[in-house]
């Protein structure tokens, strides 16, 4: 393996069975020392939390998806991945999911397919419904045209009868997380036109703040659905002090 520089760390690119992958090094430990972190889409888009928790003493983690909309084939290799990553590298049983858009999608459903691999959610502007997102049958916008309908046929044998009767959206998975008591950092835009927050993460926020599951949540006001991230995340990051 041959070390490359990502931000002034080292970085290790492999293959993980048929799937790119890459496992980037902290330069000291600290409190996050031995944890972990896992891009779960989109792979070097909006870095500022990553780097902070790389200087903290995470490692930071990324596998290839065969697709951006959350399918099982992709959680069960993460599984895997996570598995390989403990043994290789002596890394945490439960990791931090990074997830923007439809990686926020990827995280909400490996959290509820192998939720003991999870120590904190963070989700970024998430695909928690795909009515909305993809498809735009809401408040906000199709995305990419009918790109985003064409992508979840290929991947879901959707039908238009059949999507409307689908009951496994990430949003239908909440009460999993909620049974797990899985802390979730939740950020959004208010003004995102492309994954509205009023059809997508705030149905995670108002479940969790019922159900009283250690949360944070934070608006950008007059954010779009980019850039993703926060300027200032000292909460954020003890919020994930907290509770990794």
């Amino acid at each position: 393996m041959e070390y490359k520089d990502w931000y002034g760390y080292k970085r290790i690119d492999f293959q993980f069975e048929d799937r790119q992958a890459f496992i980037v090094f902290p330069n000291h430990e600290g409190w996050g020392s031995g944890h972990w972190m896992c891009k779960m889409e989109y792979a070097d888009a909006f870095p500022e939390l990553e780097i902070d928790l790389l200087e903290n003493g995470f490692h930071r983690a990324y596998m290839e998806n065969k697709n951006r909309w959350g399918t099982d084939v992709d959680h069960d290799a993460r599984v895997r991945f996570a598995d390989y990553l403990e043994k290789e590298f002596g890394l945490s049983h439960k990791f931090v999911p990074i997830g923007m858009s439809c990686g926020g999608l990827h995280s909400v459903n490996f959290a509820s397919r192998y939720p003991e691999r999870v120590s904190v959610l963070y989700l970024d502007a998430p695909v928690m419904n795909l009515l909305s997102c993809p498809l735009g049958l809401g408040v906000g916008e199709a995305l990419d045209g009918d790109g985003g309908w064409k992508e979840i046929v290929d991947v879901y044998n959707f039908t238009k009868s059949s999507i409307l009767t689908y009951r496994e959206h990430p949003m239908d998975r909440i009460p999993t997380l909620i049974a797990h008591q899985i802390p979730v950092a939740l950020v959004y835009g208010d003004s995102d036109v492309t994954v509205p927050y009023i059809e997508n993460g705030k149905r995670l926020e108002d479940a969790y703040r019922k159900a009283g599951v250690p949360l944070f949540c934070e608006g950008k006001a007059g954010c779009g659905h980019h850039p993703h991230g926060l300027e200032n995340r000292g909460n954020l990051l003890e919020f994930i002090r907290r509770h990794i």
